[in-house]
């Protein structure tokens, strides 16, 4: 362990959060992701939920500053009576590190396309639904 680092940050994960580069991106999947299909890199965070798996990498990793939305959420499938209260949390946690950012939705199988491209997964235990976030690596000043 490190001083300063959350104990939820394994050192897999501070290892991958290092060698990401600006425009990188990370995605954090709940655990109906199917993150192992998916990951280039896959990391395994099970006992834990996304919003505090956010909270402890956005205290290490700055969102990107030069794209409009740096931060993108799973659409809700058209017919699913689901509203995703974890987006709240996520807007809450994201305000308190990095200030108003906007933050897009994508659809379904868009949002699949675009993890198969991410530099890293997290797979984490959420059990809410639309959990799933995809976060875009800025400058470290």
């Amino acid at each position: 362990m490190l001083k300063g680092i959350s104990p939820i940050i394994s050192p897999e994960l501070i290892k991958i959060l290092m060698e990401m580069g600006h425009g990188d991106e990370l995605c954090i999947g709940d655990g109906n992701f199917p993150a192992a299909s998916i990951a280039q890199r896959l990391v395994r965070l099970d006992g834990h939920g996304v919003n505090e798996v956010l909270d402890a990498i956005l205290a290490l990793y700055p969102l990107d500053t030069y794209v409009e939305a740096p931060v993108t959420l799973m659409q809700v499938v058209p017919g699913d009576n689901v509203v995703p209260v974890i987006w709240d949390e996520y807007k809450a946690t994201i305000q308190r590190h990095e200030g108003d950012k906007k933050i897009e939705n994508v659809e379904r199988f868009a949002f699949y396309e675009r993890a198969r491209k991410c530099y890293a997964v997290v797979a984490t235990g959420e059990s809410a639904l639309y959990a799933n976030i995809i976060i875009k690596k800025g400058v470290v000043k």
